[in-house]
C-alpha cells in the first residue's frame, strides 16, 4: 500500500544529504494534516543551517581543531629564545654588516689611495640608501654621534666668543669673531650666508648664543649650523676635537644621505671602528631598524665605490 503524495515528498525531504539528525516520521492522519498545513521545513531540520547552529557547530568543530593542530604541528611556533633573539637582531648591532666585508672594503680603498697619491688627504665617506620609508608621512629622524676617531682633522670651526674665548682661539689658532664683528653684518643676508659657507661648523659663548638670532638672523639655522655651546669650565680645544669627531645623521626629502666616517691617512682599525659605530647609531634611529636599509656603500673622495651591505 503506497503512501499519499504529500507524505512521499516530505520522506524525500527529510532523507535529504543535508539534513542532520535522522528523519522521525510516524504516519498517522494527525501528521499528514500538521504537513499539509505547514509544508516548509521545520527550522531544526533547515538545509542549510545558520552559523549559531549547535549541531552544525558540534559536527564541524573536531575536524577544524584537527586540521589547525596538524597545521600546526608543521610550523611550530618560536620559542621564547627565538623570539628575544629575532627582536634584538633589528637593534644597533652589527648582525647583519660582515665585518669580512667591511674589512676588505677598507683595505681596498686605503691600497687604491697609496697606488695613486693625491696632494690631499682623500676624505672616507658612508653613503646609505634607506627603503620602507616616506618623508612626507613618517617622522624625519635627526641625531649626532661623536666617533671615536675625528674623520675630518681640517675641519673649519669658527668660534663665536666673549673676550676670554677669544683670547683662548687666539692661543689655539682657531678663527674667532666678536661681538662687534658680528654686529658689523648687520643681519645681511648674503654675508651670514657667505659666512655659514666658509666654516663648517660654529661655537658660541653662553653670553653670545642668546645674541646670534638678533645678530644674524636665521641664516646659521637654516643651513644647519647653528653655534653649539660652549662654557668657560669646558676646555675650548676638547670641545673643538669633539666638534670635528662629531657625525650628523638627518633625514630630508630624499632616502639617501652620506657622513664622513674617515681619512685615508687613517689607520685601517680606526676606520673600521667610526664605521662600525656610525652604522649602529643609524640603526638605532631608523624605524624599523635594519629593515629600512637598503645599501651602505664606502668610498673615498676620488676613489672606487666598495658595497658593504
Amino acid at each position: 500500500m503506497g503512501l499519499p503524495e504529500p507524505v512521499g515528498e516530505v520522506l524525500a525531504n527529510r532523507a535529504s544529504p543535508f539534513v542532520l539528525g535522522p528523519p522521525k516520521f510516524k504516519c498517522s492522519s494527525s501528521n499528514l494534516a500538521h504537513e499539509k498545513i505547514h509544508s516548509r521545513p521545520s527550522p531544526r531540520y533547515n538545509p542549510t543551517p545558520k552559523v549559531f547552529n549547535s549541531q552544525r557547530q558540534s559536527a564541524t568543530l573536531p575536524a577544524a581543531r584537527r586540521r589547525r593542530r596538524s597545521l600546526l604541528a608543521r610550523c611550530p611556533r618560536p620559542t621564547t629564545a627565538g623570539r628575544n633573539a629575532a627582536s634584538t637582531s633589528g637593534s644597533g648591532d652589527m648582525s647583519k654588516l660582515q665585518s669580512d666585508a667591511l674589512r676588505e672594503a677598507i683595505a681596498s680603498i686605503t691600497n687604491d689611495s697609496r697606488e695613486k697619491q693625491r696632494k690631499f688627504v682623500e676624505t672616507i665617506e658612508l653613503q646609505i640608501g634607506l627603503k620602507n620609508y616616506d618623508p612626507q608621512k613618517d617622522k624625519r629622524f635627526s641625531g649626532s654621534v661623536k666617533l671615536p676617531h675625528i674623520p675630518r682633522p681640517k675641519m673649519k670651526v669658527c668660534m663665536l666668543g666673549d673676550a676670554q674665548h677669544v683670547e683662548e682661539a687666539e692661543r689655539i689658532g682657531l678663527d674667532s669673531m666678536d661681538v662687534e664683528a658680528l654686529k658689523k653684518m648687520n643681519k645681511n643676508k648674503k654675508l651670514v650666508k657667505k659666512l655659514a659657507k666658509k666654516y663648517h661648523a660654529f661655537l658660541a659663548s653662553e653670553a653670545i648664543i642668546k645674541q646670534i638670532p638678533r645678530l644674524l638672523g636665521p641664516g646659521l639655522n637654516k643651513a644647519g649650523k647653528f653655534p653649539t655651546l660652549v662654557t668657560h669650565q669646558e676646555s675650548l680645544e676638547s670641545k673643538v676635537n669633539e666638534t670635528k669627531a662629531t657625525v650628523k645623521f638627518q633625514l630630508k626629502k630624499v632616502l639617501c644621505m652620506g657622513v664622513a666616517v674617515g681619512n685615508c691617512g687613517m689607520e685601517e682599525k680606526q676606520i673600521f671602528q667610526n664605521v662600525q659605530m656610525s652604522v649602529n647609531f643609524l640603526v638605532s634611529l631608523l624605524k624599523k631598524n635594519w629593515q629600512n636599509v637598503r645599501c651602505l656603500y664606502l668610498k673615498s673622495t676620488m676613489g672606487k665605490v666598495y658595497r658593504v651591505f
